[in-house]
């Protein structure tokens, strides 16, 4: 449904272009509120004057009276209104038919508010992903023999195919296309955050590529994802730099068990270099 009235947004904008009214320039989003006013006047086939103007933008819009002015100032014709009345009223009707269906997914989800709220708890995820996880894996996490038998399910696993001796690819097995989409959505979501996925998708992204940065990525999201429903405990931030924390306490404990076999640990030149 979301697919489909972006589709129709992306038809309305195409006819705006035609007409030579450059709402897009003047406004970030021309289906928000000053943008669906400005729109139904066109529709309508309103005569949009500057005091008309001047009570559809909303007092939150950056530009100008005149700049929205200028850029509504096109050749719009009779096909034009038709053509984006026809698309309107279908993207209308998506909007409402959007609306049930949330209110929908609502009311199934009352019997899992629990696991939702564990869930949303993840750096990435919301509500909504929450809701699809749910409805993709379920609550109960013994179905799954593990965390890697979950990621291999929802496909964000790398392949092991061999033949001769020789690893021929390591090409992501099939797996649950929406869980799988989620999950890399999710990982996208936190671009701009520092937390440990995050740091675990650029490090990844660094050594072998953007593509398989967030199939890794998805895959110790979801690895979190059933840790959590399956012990019912909220996310734990581990912090960016877990990995290097873990990997340096590693080496401290490797140093303290050879002192007590009576070994002396010294700096080597290089390092002391």
């Amino acid at each position: 449904m979301i697919h489909h009235r972006t589709s129709e947004q992306n038809r309305i904008h195409k006819i705006l272009q035609d007409a030579n009214i450059k709402l897009t320039s003047v406004l970030s989003d021309i289906f928000g509120v000053s943008g669906r006013r400005i729109l139904e006047a066109i529709l309508n086939g309103e005569k949009i004057e500057t005091d008309g103007l001047r009570k559809m933008v909303d007092w939150r819009t950056k530009a100008s009276i005149t700049d929205i002015a200028s850029a509504i100032n096109g050749r719009i014709r009779r096909h034009h209104r038709d053509m984006l009345r026809y698309h309107w009223e279908h993207m209308s009707y998506l909007e409402k038919a959007i609306e049930e269906l949330e209110k929908q997914i609502d009311q199934l989800l009352s019997p899992y508010r629990k696991e939702v709220e564990l869930l949303d708890g993840i750096p990435g995820v919301n509500k909504a992903a929450a809701a699809t996880f749910i409805a993709e894996m379920g609550v109960d996490m013994s179905v799954f023999k593990s965390a890697k038998h979950l990621a291999s399910w929802a496909g964000v696993s790398p392949g092991n195919y061999e033949s001769a001796g020789k690893k021929k690819t390591s090409k992501t097995t099939q797996g649950n296309k929406a869980l799988k989409t989620m999950a890399v959505e999710c990982v996208l979501a936190t671009s701009r955050q520092n937390n440990r996925i995050a740091s675990h998708r650029k490090r990844i992204t660094k050594r072998q590529g953007k593509m398989k940065g967030r199939i890794a990525s998805a895959h110790l999201l979801l690895t979190i994802a059933y840790n959590i429903l399956k012990t019912g405990e909220p996310y734990q931030e581990l912090g960016s730099n877990y990995l290097e924390e873990k990997q340096m306490n590693k080496e401290l404990k490797m140093i303290e068990y050879l002192k007590k076999k009576g070994y002396t640990i010294a700096p080597s030149e290089q390092q002391t270099a």
